[in-house]
Protein backbone atom coordinates (compact mmCIF):
# COMPACT_ATOMS: atom_id res chain seq x y z
CA UNK A 1 0.00 0.00 0.00
CA UNK A 2 1.31 3.44 -0.91
CA UNK A 3 1.76 5.82 2.00
CA UNK A 4 0.23 8.55 -0.13
CA UNK A 5 3.03 11.10 -0.43
CA UNK A 6 1.48 12.50 -3.58
CA UNK A 7 -0.24 15.47 -5.15
CA UNK A 8 -1.86 13.31 -7.81
CA UNK A 9 -5.10 14.80 -9.20
CA UNK A 10 -4.44 18.11 -7.41
CA UNK A 11 -4.80 21.35 -9.33
CA UNK A 12 -2.47 24.11 -8.15
CA UNK A 13 -1.67 27.76 -8.81
CA UNK A 14 1.91 28.81 -8.05
CA UNK A 15 2.87 32.46 -8.39
CA UNK A 16 6.39 33.48 -9.31
CA UNK A 17 6.96 30.09 -10.89
CA UNK A 18 9.96 30.62 -13.17
CA UNK A 19 12.71 31.39 -10.67
CA UNK A 20 14.06 30.32 -7.31
CA UNK A 21 11.67 28.75 -4.82
CA UNK A 22 8.71 29.12 -7.18
CA UNK A 23 10.43 27.25 -10.00
CA UNK A 24 11.51 24.48 -7.63
CA UNK A 25 7.94 24.27 -6.32
CA UNK A 26 6.44 23.88 -9.79
CA UNK A 27 8.95 21.09 -10.48
CA UNK A 28 8.15 19.38 -7.17
CA UNK A 29 4.39 19.56 -7.73
CA UNK A 30 4.70 18.09 -11.21
CA UNK A 31 6.93 15.29 -9.95
CA UNK A 32 4.24 14.50 -7.37
CA UNK A 33 1.49 14.36 -9.99
CA UNK A 34 -0.23 17.75 -9.74
CA UNK A 35 -1.45 19.83 -12.65
CA UNK A 36 -0.08 23.36 -12.35
CA UNK A 37 -0.82 26.89 -13.45
CA UNK A 38 2.14 29.15 -12.77
CA UNK A 39 2.63 32.88 -13.21
CA UNK A 40 5.57 35.19 -13.79
CA UNK A 41 6.03 38.65 -15.23
CA UNK A 42 8.34 37.92 -18.17
CA UNK A 43 6.74 36.33 -21.22
CA UNK A 44 9.92 34.69 -22.52
CA UNK A 45 10.54 32.91 -19.22
CA UNK A 46 6.92 31.77 -18.96
CA UNK A 47 6.89 30.40 -22.51
CA UNK A 48 10.19 28.55 -22.08
CA UNK A 49 9.20 27.05 -18.72
CA UNK A 50 5.80 25.92 -19.97
CA UNK A 51 7.34 24.24 -23.02
CA UNK A 52 9.95 22.46 -20.91
CA UNK A 53 7.52 21.15 -18.31
CA UNK A 54 4.81 20.23 -20.82
CA UNK A 55 7.35 18.14 -22.71
CA UNK A 56 8.61 16.53 -19.51
CA UNK A 57 5.13 15.81 -18.10
CA UNK A 58 2.82 15.28 -21.11
CA UNK A 59 0.27 13.47 -18.95
CA UNK A 60 -0.26 16.56 -16.77
CA UNK A 61 -1.70 19.98 -17.50
CA UNK A 62 0.94 22.72 -17.24
CA UNK A 63 -0.10 26.28 -18.01
CA UNK A 64 2.06 29.38 -17.75
CA UNK A 65 0.36 32.78 -17.60
CA UNK A 66 2.15 36.11 -17.80
CA UNK A 67 0.92 38.09 -14.80
CA UNK A 68 1.96 40.79 -12.38
CA UNK A 69 0.37 39.61 -9.14
CA UNK A 70 -0.10 43.19 -7.92
CA UNK A 71 -2.47 44.03 -10.81
CA UNK A 72 -6.16 43.18 -10.42
CA UNK A 73 -6.65 42.74 -14.17
CA UNK A 74 -3.86 40.16 -14.27
CA UNK A 75 -5.27 38.26 -11.29
CA UNK A 76 -8.71 38.20 -12.91
CA UNK A 77 -7.19 36.79 -16.10
CA UNK A 78 -5.67 33.90 -14.13
CA UNK A 79 -8.93 33.35 -12.24
CA UNK A 80 -10.88 33.17 -15.49
CA UNK A 81 -8.56 30.51 -16.89
CA UNK A 82 -8.84 28.36 -13.75
CA UNK A 83 -12.60 28.79 -13.47
CA UNK A 84 -13.07 27.91 -17.14
CA UNK A 85 -10.73 24.93 -17.39
CA UNK A 86 -10.78 23.46 -13.87
CA UNK A 87 -13.85 24.89 -12.10
CA UNK A 88 -12.03 24.47 -8.76
CA UNK A 89 -8.60 24.91 -7.20
CA UNK A 90 -6.96 22.57 -4.70
CA UNK A 91 -3.74 24.46 -3.91
CA UNK A 92 -2.70 28.12 -3.95
CA UNK A 93 0.99 28.87 -3.41
CA UNK A 94 1.63 32.58 -2.88
CA UNK A 95 5.33 32.63 -3.69
CA UNK A 96 5.87 35.77 -5.79
CA UNK A 97 7.80 38.40 -3.89
CA UNK A 98 10.23 41.27 -4.27
CA UNK A 99 12.63 43.28 -2.18
CA UNK A 100 14.48 46.57 -2.45
CA UNK A 101 17.23 46.78 0.15
CA UNK A 102 17.66 50.29 1.54
CA UNK A 103 17.76 52.19 4.79
CA UNK A 104 14.26 53.25 5.82
CA UNK A 105 14.65 57.01 5.10
CA UNK A 106 15.93 56.25 1.59
CA UNK A 107 12.80 54.55 0.25
CA UNK A 108 10.50 56.40 -2.09
CA UNK A 109 6.80 55.95 -1.49
CA UNK A 110 6.52 54.12 -4.81
CA UNK A 111 9.23 51.64 -3.79
CA UNK A 112 7.79 50.61 -0.45
CA UNK A 113 4.24 50.54 -1.76
CA UNK A 114 5.40 48.16 -4.51
CA UNK A 115 6.96 45.84 -1.93
CA UNK A 116 3.79 45.84 0.16
CA UNK A 117 1.56 45.40 -2.90
CA UNK A 118 3.37 42.27 -4.11
CA UNK A 119 4.40 40.66 -0.82
CA UNK A 120 1.38 41.42 1.36
CA UNK A 121 -1.66 42.64 -0.56
CA UNK A 122 -1.40 40.30 -3.55
CA UNK A 123 -1.59 37.08 -1.45
CA UNK A 124 -4.63 38.51 0.34
CA UNK A 125 -6.31 39.41 -2.95
CA UNK A 126 -5.49 36.00 -4.46
CA UNK A 127 -7.07 34.29 -1.46
CA UNK A 128 -10.20 36.43 -1.65
CA UNK A 129 -10.55 36.03 -5.41
CA UNK A 130 -9.97 32.28 -5.45
CA UNK A 131 -11.99 31.53 -2.31
CA UNK A 132 -15.02 30.10 -4.20
CA UNK A 133 -12.80 27.76 -6.23
CA UNK A 134 -10.82 26.68 -3.16
CA UNK A 135 -14.01 26.08 -1.20
CA UNK A 136 -15.32 23.92 -4.05
CA UNK A 137 -12.30 21.64 -3.64
CA UNK A 138 -13.47 20.55 -0.18
CA UNK A 139 -9.91 20.04 1.05
CA UNK A 140 -7.87 22.91 -0.30
CA UNK A 141 -4.56 24.29 0.89
CA UNK A 142 -3.02 27.75 0.72
CA UNK A 143 0.73 27.93 1.30
CA UNK A 144 2.27 31.37 1.67
CA UNK A 145 6.00 32.01 1.37
CA UNK A 146 7.22 34.52 3.94
CA UNK A 147 10.67 34.89 5.51
CA UNK A 148 12.42 34.76 8.85
CA UNK A 149 12.52 38.56 8.40
CA UNK A 150 8.81 38.52 9.22
CA UNK A 151 9.27 36.84 12.60
CA UNK A 152 11.20 38.15 15.60
CA UNK A 153 14.57 38.45 13.84
CA UNK A 154 16.01 41.57 12.24
CA UNK A 155 18.15 40.38 9.35
CA UNK A 156 18.83 43.82 7.92
CA UNK A 157 16.89 43.21 4.73
CA UNK A 158 14.86 46.42 4.81
CA UNK A 159 11.87 47.43 6.92
CA UNK A 160 9.19 47.27 4.17
CA UNK A 161 10.15 43.68 3.32
CA UNK A 162 10.08 42.68 6.98
CA UNK A 163 6.75 44.46 7.47
CA UNK A 164 5.20 42.73 4.47
CA UNK A 165 6.32 39.27 5.55
CA UNK A 166 5.18 39.80 9.15
CA UNK A 167 1.77 40.79 7.82
CA UNK A 168 1.68 37.71 5.57
CA UNK A 169 2.35 35.46 8.56
CA UNK A 170 -0.51 37.02 10.52
CA UNK A 171 -2.74 36.92 7.44
CA UNK A 172 -2.06 33.17 7.32
CA UNK A 173 -3.17 32.68 10.91
CA UNK A 174 -6.33 34.73 10.50
CA UNK A 175 -7.46 32.97 7.32
CA UNK A 176 -6.64 29.56 8.79
CA UNK A 177 -9.14 30.15 11.58
CA UNK A 178 -11.75 31.83 9.40
CA UNK A 179 -11.72 29.22 6.64
CA UNK A 180 -11.11 25.99 8.56
CA UNK A 181 -14.79 25.06 8.42
CA UNK A 182 -14.73 25.61 4.66
CA UNK A 183 -12.14 22.85 4.24
CA UNK A 184 -9.34 25.32 3.43
CA UNK A 185 -6.05 24.99 5.31
CA UNK A 186 -3.67 27.96 5.33
CA UNK A 187 0.00 27.71 6.29
CA UNK A 188 3.17 29.70 5.73
CA UNK A 189 6.82 28.82 5.20
CA UNK A 190 9.53 31.20 6.43
CA UNK A 191 12.95 30.52 4.90
CA UNK A 192 16.32 31.93 5.87
CA UNK A 193 18.68 32.89 3.06
CA UNK A 194 18.08 30.61 0.07
CA UNK A 195 20.04 30.31 -3.16
CA UNK A 196 17.66 32.32 -5.35
CA UNK A 197 17.95 35.33 -7.70
CA UNK A 198 16.20 37.48 -5.09
CA UNK A 199 18.96 36.78 -2.57
CA UNK A 200 21.81 37.00 -5.10
CA UNK A 201 22.86 40.59 -4.26
CA UNK A 202 23.48 39.53 -0.66
CA UNK A 203 24.98 36.12 -1.39
CA UNK A 204 27.52 37.64 -3.79
CA UNK A 205 28.88 39.84 -1.01
CA UNK A 206 31.68 37.84 0.60
CA UNK A 207 31.52 39.66 3.93
CA UNK A 208 27.73 39.29 4.17
CA UNK A 209 27.70 35.60 3.27
CA UNK A 210 30.45 34.89 5.77
CA UNK A 211 28.40 36.59 8.49
CA UNK A 212 25.23 34.73 7.44
CA UNK A 213 26.99 31.36 7.58
CA UNK A 214 28.52 32.19 10.96
CA UNK A 215 25.01 32.78 12.35
CA UNK A 216 23.60 29.57 10.83
CA UNK A 217 24.28 26.39 12.86
CA UNK A 218 24.03 24.21 9.75
CA UNK A 219 26.73 26.34 8.15
CA UNK A 220 25.08 26.79 4.75
CA UNK A 221 22.23 28.52 2.98
CA UNK A 222 19.14 26.66 1.82
CA UNK A 223 18.54 25.36 -1.69
CA UNK A 224 15.20 26.16 -3.39
CA UNK A 225 14.31 22.46 -3.56
CA UNK A 226 14.48 22.21 0.24
CA UNK A 227 11.86 24.94 0.65
CA UNK A 228 9.77 23.51 -2.19
CA UNK A 229 9.63 20.17 -0.36
CA UNK A 230 8.04 21.86 2.67
CA UNK A 231 5.52 23.65 0.47
CA UNK A 232 4.64 20.37 -1.25
CA UNK A 233 4.08 18.62 2.08
CA UNK A 234 1.78 21.40 3.30
CA UNK A 235 -0.21 21.05 0.07
CA UNK A 236 -0.67 17.30 0.49
CA UNK A 237 -3.60 15.59 2.15
CA UNK A 238 -0.96 14.02 4.42
CA UNK A 239 -0.74 17.37 6.23
CA UNK A 240 -4.51 17.52 6.66
CA UNK A 241 -4.41 18.41 10.39
CA UNK A 242 -1.92 21.27 9.99
CA UNK A 243 -3.26 24.79 9.58
CA UNK A 244 -2.30 28.27 10.73
CA UNK A 245 1.33 27.28 11.18
CA UNK A 246 4.54 29.13 10.33
CA UNK A 247 7.15 26.55 9.33
CA UNK A 248 10.54 28.17 9.88
CA UNK A 249 13.28 26.73 7.65
CA UNK A 250 16.40 28.51 8.83
CA UNK A 251 19.15 25.95 9.39
CA UNK A 252 18.90 26.54 13.13
CA UNK A 253 19.29 30.35 13.09
CA UNK A 254 16.32 31.08 15.35
CA UNK A 255 17.41 28.67 18.07
CA UNK A 256 21.08 29.61 18.10
CA UNK A 257 22.10 31.49 21.22
CA UNK A 258 25.35 32.85 19.88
Amino acid sequence: MSFGWTLQNKKALITGGTKGIGKATVAAFLQLGASVVFTARHAEEVTAAEAQWSSQYPELQVKGIVADVSLESNRLHVYDWIATHWQQLDVLVNNAGINIRKKTPEYTRQEYEQILAINMLAPFEWARLLYPLLKRSGKAAIVNVASVAGSNIDIGTGSPYAMSKAALIQQTRSLAVEWAKEGIRVNVVSPWYTNTPLAAPVLQNEARIAHILSRTPMGRIAQPEEIAAIIAFLAMDKSSYITGQNIIADGGLSISGL
